[in-house]
C-alpha cells in the first residue's frame, strides 16, 4: 500500500472549499480597523509583562469560534488542522505557534468583563447602516430558546444558577433565552435581550423596538401589549397574533388573520436559524447569563454580516 505524503503547499489537484469562500467573504465584509479599536483602550499593551498577541488575530480567531461553534481547546486544535484557518486568522506556522487555549480564553474573558460584546454589535450595526441597510418601520419581535447542561455533576453539585426552566407545550426546558427585534425587510436584528428561560416573552418587548415602528409583529406570546406598544412606539399598529380559540370553538376569521400575520412574522425565523442552526448556538457553553449573552451579541452581529453579504459585497464591489 502506498503511503500518503504528508507534505503541505505543492499538491498537484487542489479546489477552493465553502469554508475557504466563506472566510474570504467575511475578510473582506467586516471592519477590522474599527472593531479593534473598539477593543484596543482594554487590551494588553506590549511592555507590561508577557507580550500580548496581535489584537486583529485575536479577534479573527474569536470569530472564528462563533461561525464554526468552537470551544477555547477546539479553537486550538482547529487553527492546527485548518490551513484556511490559520490563513484567515493570519498564523504561520514557520514564524510563531498558534495561541493557546488559555489565551483564548483569556481574550473572551476581556471582551466579556468589558462588555464588548454589546459593543461589537452596535458598531457593527451602524457599519451597515452606512452601507445602506438601514432600519425599516416595521419590527418583528420573539424569543428562542437555548438549553444549558441540567447536569449537577461538577465541582458544585449544582446546575447553572443563572439559568432556569420553563414549560413550552408539554415539555420542560431548563437554559435561558434570546429574544430580538429584527427589522421586517431586511430581517436584520437591531435589538438583543439575553435572560433566563422563565421569562415571559413580553417583558422584554420594551427593549426591543427602536421607537419609529409603524407596525410591530409578534406570536401569541406578545397579545394583549398593545398600549406597551403604543408606549415605546408611540405610531405602530399592534399587529402581533390574537387568541382564536375559546373553549373548543374556533374563531375562522381570526385564524385567517394569524396566518396573513405569519407571512411577514416568520422572517424572524432566518435571523435565528443563523444563530442556531449556521453557527450552532443552540446551547450554552459557559456557566453564567453574562458569559452567555457576551457570546449572543457578538453571534447576532455576525449573523446580521452573514445574512446581507451577498448586498454587501456588491456594494463594497461598486
Amino acid at each position: 500500500m502506498k503511503q500518503l505524503s504528508m507534505t503541505t503547499g505543492f499538491e498537484k489537484y487542489t479546489k477552493a472549499t465553502k469554508r475557504q469562500a466563506f472566510l474570504s467573504d467575511m475578510d473582506r465584509l467586516l471592519p477590522w480597523a474599527e472593531l479593534c479599536a473598539l477593543i484596543a483602550p482594554h487590551y494588553p499593551q506590549a511592555g507590561n509583562g508577557r507580550p500580548p498577541k496581535e489584537l486583529e488575530m485575536m479577534l479573527r480567531i474569536h470569530f472564528l469560534q462563533q461561525w464554526f461553534n468552537l470551544s477555547d481547546p477546539m479553537a486550538e486544535e482547529a487553527l492546527y488542522d485548518s490551513l484556511s484557518m490559520r490563513a484567515f486568522a493570519g498564523i504561520d506556522l514557520g514564524e510563531h505557534p498558534v495561541p493557546d487555549e488559555t489565551t483564548i480564553c483569556r481574550f473572551r474573558h476581556l471582551l466579556e468583563q468589558h462588555g464588548l460584546g454589546r459593543k461589537l454589535f452596535q458598531q457593527m450595526h451602524q457599519y451597515l447602516q452606512r452601507h445602506g441597510f438601514k432600519l425599516g418601520t416595521g419590527t418583528i419581535v420573539d424569543a428562542t430558546l437555548i438549553s444549558a447542561p441540567s447536569s449537577t455533576k461538577n465541582k458544585d453539585q449544582q446546575r447553572d444558577p443563572d439559568m432556569h426552566q420553563t414549560k413550552k407545550g408539554n415539555q420542560w426546558y431548563f437554559g435561558m433565552k434570546a429574544h430580538v427585534g429584527v427589522d421586517h425587510r431586511t430581517k436584520l436584528i437591531h435589538s438583543v435581550v439575553a435572560t433566563s428561560a422563565n421569562v415571559h416573552d413580553s417583558h422584554c418587548l420594551p427593549d426591543l423596538l427602536h421607537g419609529d415602528e409603524t407596525r410591530v409583529w409578534g406570536d401569541s406570546a406578545y397579545q394583549g401589549q398593545t398600549e406597551v406598544i403604543k408606549q415605546h412606539a408611540p405610531r405602530a399598529r399592534d399587529l402581533t397574533h390574537r387568541r382564536y380559540r375559546y373553549k373548543g370553538w374556533v374563531d375562522e376569521a381570526e385564524r385567517a388573520k394569524n396566518r396573513l400575520k405569519s407571512t411577514i412574522r416568520a422572517r424572524v425565523e432566518h435571523s435565528i436559524g443563523v444563530i442556531k442552526r449556521i453557527f450552532g448556538f443552540a446551547k450554552t457553553r459557559y456557566r453564567g447569563l453574562e458569559k452567555n449573552a457576551n457570546r449572543l451579541f457578538v453571534t447576532c452581529a455576525l449573523a446580521n454580516i452573514y445574512l446581507v453579504r451577498r448586498q454587501l459585497l456588491r456594494t463594497l464591489q461598486a
